[in-house]
């Protein structure tokens, strides 16, 4: 000790020393106490959600829930399981009707495009890295392992220093099973999702490409040859729904690379333009390239088939399915034209100048003309597809590699269908039309219809009017029939389709239908189908006599009628005009059968009751409007009470005599 410390008081010193003894003993006891990442403690695949920062957005608005904030987060996904993470899709319950503007390392699984509202939470897909390896394979090596994605966007109402956490937070991919997220603290949100002992799958671990995905619609990337700086790739749409069908279809996805369209076979982008490539980096990069030949420079192109004509064209044509103007047909109704198939050769853009650096566009989209609507997953790799040698020797070409993006139909919220059902029947004179609005009230502000009151009761003939031209029929039947007249009078159904279901007949050993198809649009309908599910006459179906009609099976249950036309007149035509087109309304295609049906198989159903009308109608795939009632048989039975009494009467009389 040195001569100060001989001067300080004997128990000042003795702490002194006691501190000195202690304090290293703490600091490890500190240290070997606190606690581990909780990401250590997860033996599975980790996630979380951190919001870091955010602030108020201009306008500023009265309203506190509409006041638009700035908000920054990041999503991590880590793989702490011993099986890789084949394509990960992670959930993410936005619910503060949230704007996403960016984020990095992922793409929207639904194959939306970003910027876009993701208010109802949304499902993120990996981009460019779409697996995550184990820490055996990698040595614990991070950046294969984990990624981070890093979110940027707008959220209304929640004003700092709250904080906009989402609702729920969880794995996507089958085969795994998280519980709730846990908040850590106000910023942040954990789970753990681990592999669910119960899932059943046949999805081998050691596998290099998972295998391919059943869907509604699926469409085939498959990479057919490869240069350092472009490629030839084939894109192939199958349609494996039974009901589902695409009319002048438009197909369109992002180039995340910069890539542009140098030429097609067997389809073509809606929009030739190089002026985004010419005033562009790739302008820079490719100098001495023509740019004049170049067909498409846009991020996101739109695709559209090439007319039957040019199937055999030696410059846009030869590939095989190609060219139907943009019809696929279910494989129910013809097998060979539910394909549709084209080429394509892309550019590509540094640093990706590689002949085996290969990425697939993302956000697929596809839509037709009257058909049901779509969402495409992200492209997933599955192994190279093969296809019939170019030169005819009985052997199977190779795909350099292929992506497989699969299509499901969906019924987006608040969306009208295209096309509508009329019931009517032998014992009651009116027709209940199509709903009100049923494909969607007009947009004219200044309307001078009802979109609230019920559709008015017909006469059979207005059928063959356009909604439009009805009103005055409408009127005069409901004065001549005693019939409610509602002031203003309903809206018309504003449907491209209608389909008139008419109950024809009804005997002891069976009955009949008499089915009319309308097409009050512009645009003819060739190859058209309709089906028509009976929940319990439908087993009994025996013929139609102008259309060609079968059994459909739809989920294992055989109640659906499958119709179309017969060979040579399977065109509905569109709306013409009239006679005199200065006086008279426009005219429908119609076409036109009577349908058959036994009641051996079906006894004791009710047809007047409501099993003698369809429970769902679908036109062209697309699932059709339905009346909520069914015609009344008040007037057949007050016709077979009269009846009956003037049998009477005439008995009496003759008895009399």
């Amino acid at each position: 000790m040195d001569s100060s410390s001989r001067n300080w008081p004997p128990i000042l010193a003795l702490n002194l020393l006691l501190i000195f003894m202690i304090l290293p003993f703490s600091l490890a006891q500190s240290t070997a106490q606190a606690p581990p990442p909780a990401s250590d403690s997860c033996n599975g695949v980790f996630l979380s959600y951190a919001y870091t920062t955010g602030a108020q957005l201009p306008p500023e608005v009265k309203d506190p829930s509409q006041q638009p904030y700035r908000f920054e987060s990041v999503l991590t996904v880590l793989n702490n399981g011993l099986d890789d993470l084949k394509s990960w899709r992670v959930f993410v319950g936005f619910t503060n009707n949230e704007y996403l503007v960016s984020a990095s390392n992922a793409v929207l699984a639904d194959g939306s495009s970003i910027p876009g509202s993701v208010g109802n939470g949304t499902v993120f897909a990996g981009y460019p890295m779409t697996d995550l390896k184990t820490a055996v394979k990698t040595a614990g090596d991070l950046t294969q392992m984990q990624v981070q994605v890093k979110l940027i966007g707008t959220q209304f109402g929640v004003a700092p220093p709250k904080v906009p956490m989402p609702s729920n937070l969880t794995l996507a991919n089958d085969g795994f099973v998280c519980p709730a997220a846990a908040m850590q603290g106000t910023h942040e949100m954990q789970v753990c999702c681990t592999v669910d002992t119960k899932f059943k799958t046949n999805i081998t671990v050691d596998e290099e490409f998972l295998p391919r995905q059943k869907g509604d619609l699926t469409i085939m990337y498959d990479v057919i040859s490869t240069q350092e700086s472009k490629y030839t790739a084939q894109v192939t749409i199958a349609n494996h729904n039974s009901l589902g069908r695409l009319d002048n279809w438009k197909l369109s996805w992002d180039w995340m690379e910069d890539e542009f369209i140098f030429s097609m076979k067997g389809a073509y982008p809606s929009v030739v333009d190089s002026s985004d490539c010419i005033f562009g980096k790739q302008g820079t990069f490719y100098e001495g390239l023509d740019f004049s030949t170049v067909l498409n420079c846009e991020r996101r192109p739109t695709i559209i088939d090439l007319p039957p004509t040019k199937a055999n064209d030696t410059l846009l044509g030869l590939v095989p399915y190609c060219c139907r103007n943009g019809t696929i047909l279910p494989p129910t109704m013809d097998a060979s034209k539910s394909v549709s198939s084209f080429q394509i050769q892309v550019f590509k853009m540094p640093p990706n100048l590689n002949r085996s650096q290969l990425s697939p566009p993302q956000n697929w989209g596809i839509n037709g003309t009257l058909n049901p609507d779509y969402k495409c997953g992200p492209p997933v790799q599955v192994s190279p597809s093969q296809f019939p040698d170019r030169s005819g020797l009985p052997v199977n070409s190779t795909a350099v590699a292929s992506w497989q993006v699969v299509c499901n139909i969906t019924q987006p919220k608040g969306a009208s269908p295209r096309c509508c059902v009329s019931f009517s029947a032998f014992y009651n004179e009116s027709v209940i039309p199509c709903n009100t609005c049923a494909c969607g009230c007009p947009s004219n502000i200044a309307r001078t219809c009802s979109t609230t009151a019920p559709a008015m009761l017909l006469p059979p003939e207005s059928l063959l009017v356009p909604f439009d031209n009805r009103t005055v029929k409408a009127k005069a039947w409901a004065e001549l029939k005693h019939l409610p007249d509602p002031n203003p009078t309903p809206c018309g159904d504003n449907c491209g389709v209608s389909i008139n279901w008419h109950l024809y007949t009804d005997y002891s050993r069976g009955w009949s239908a008499r089915v009319t198809v309308f097409n009050w649009d512009e645009t003819a309908f060739v190859d058209w189908f309709a089906a028509v599910q009976l929940d319990k006459a439908g087993p009994g179906f025996e013929k139609a006599y102008s259309f060609n009609a079968s059994h459909l099976e739809l989920n294992g249950v055989n109640n659906t009628v499958f119709m179309q036309g017969l060979e040579g007149l399977n065109y509905l035509v569109a709306e013409t005009d009239g006679a005199n087109p200065q006086k008279d309304p426009r005219v429908p295609g119609k076409q036109q059968s009577v349908i058959s049906f036994t009641k051996k198989t079906t006894p004791g159903i009710n047809l007047v009751g409501g099993d003698g009308f369809p429970t769902k109608v679908y036109f062209n795939g697309e699932e059709c409007s339905l009346p909520t009632i069914y015609p009344s048989s008040a007037y057949r039975k007050s016709t077979s009470i009269i009846f009956s009494l003037l049998v009477m009467v005439v008995a009496f009389v003759v008895l009399q005599q």
